[in-house]
């Protein structure tokens, strides 16, 4: 295992298309969505522990989730868990991790990642992970992952790979044409008929120079700002200074401030079981249906003419559902969901009016 290889876990969204089972104050990430008895943070750790020393993974959250996460993650020590006072996106995330990694080590090699996707073949990740880090190593080169398209999805990014032919040798590894956000069906199929097209699947593999370098040249405001405070980090003036430093840094992705920008990123297009688990249709292919096509994640439901539905119902509650086909269906204490699985793009909207409406605490 090289002890120059880090991980940076993005652990500070609120999942609110998971809504109303991921809420802002425990959202999908410290949540057992699978029933196999680990949370998604958890399990993203036991992934990255075959990639990095533990010492070498650190936490990028909201500081509402400190207590979350020490509690789930006891192997990991508090200057490891990097709290963001406000939630800015991506680039600001990273930026943040970067500068800390680099009081360590400043030739770090670093693999980012979200902690709420799945991975169902971790043994063939592992292996795509260090073949990535063995590229950039020694190289100026960002690189994502992109994965093998099963259908025309809607709710993913996609990238465009640049040719056919590997790169360096290296199997699968490609250059990056496009980037493109969530398409309409229509647009997905004749991405998925083009086969030059992979799901953007929101993981970074890249050296510490060459991430720092990039964030030079097309986020020059935001590496200074970091940067003034290399003195800061590590200390017990830390929070004070991060807390400015979010007040004046941009709301803004790493896709779309440095990797759509920049001309020395790859991507390593692999198949490994992949999903963001997004949305409560992302979750339906991984729960085992019954003989209705439902997919339950429930002790309890007792189906009449009701089929092709996800429903999660509490523990100790009997759900009996008739007539409802291809529905999303959702109870949890203080929120009932019922929701056609085509339109579950609306959910997030749907939490917005209900903010509109005062219902915070239903958030």
């Amino acid at each position: 295992m090289d002890q120059n290889t880090y991980c940076v876990i993005m652990a500070g969204g609120i999942g609110s298309r998971f809504w109303p089972l991921s809420r802002a104050g425990m959202p999908k990430q410290f949540l057992d969505i699978l029933g196999t008895g680990k949370t998604l943070i958890q399990q993203t750790i036991s992934r990255f522990k075959e990639i990095c020393p533990i010492e070498n993974i650190y936490i990028v959250t909201n500081k509402e989730y400190r207590t979350i996460i020490l509690e789930q993650v006891p192997e990991i020590n508090e200057d490891q868990i990097l709290l963001e006072p406000l939630r800015k996106n991506t680039a600001p995330c990273i930026a943040y991790a970067n500068h800390v990694i680099s009081q360590r080590n400043p030739n770090a090699n670093i693999v980012v990642a979200p902690s709420d996707h799945l991975i169902m073949d971790q043994k063939e990740f592992v292996r795509v992970a260090n073949r990535a880090l063995t590229f950039v190593r020694d190289k100026e080169a960002l690189l994502t992952i992109g994965i093998q398209p099963s259908r025309p999805e809607t709710g993913y990014g996609y990238i465009q790979v640049d040719g056919s032919s590997d790169i360096s040798g290296i199997p699968c590894l490609r250059k990056v044409k496009t980037f493109t956000e969530k398409p309409d069906l229509e647009m997905a199929k004749l991405f998925i008929e083009s086969g030059d097209f992979f799901w953007n699947s929101g993981m970074f593999i890249w050296s510490l120079p060459a991430i720092m370098k990039a964030y030079a040249k097309h986020l020059p405001d935001m590496h200074t700002i970091f940067g003034d405070g290399a003195e800061f980090f590590r200390t017990p003036q830390e929070p004070g200074f991060i807390q400015q430093v979010y007040g004046a840094c941009d709301k803004i992705s790493i896709d779309y401030g440095i990797m759509e920008k920049a001309d020395n990123v790859f991507v390593m297009c692999a198949d490994f079981g992949w999903s963001d688990l997004g949305t409560w249709g992302s979750l339906y292919g991984h729960l085992e249906p019954d003989n209705f096509g439902n997919a339950v994640n429930s002790p309890q439901f007792l189906p009449f003419s009701t089929s092709n539905c996800i429903v999660q119902i509490q523990e100790n509650k009997l759900a009996v559902i008739q007539g409802l086909d291809d529905y999303i269906v959702v109870d949890t204490e203080d929120v009932l969901l019922i929701c056609k699985r085509s339109d579950e793009q609306s959910i997030r909207q749907m939490v917005d009016e209900v903010k509109m409406l005062g219902g915070d605490k239903y958030i």
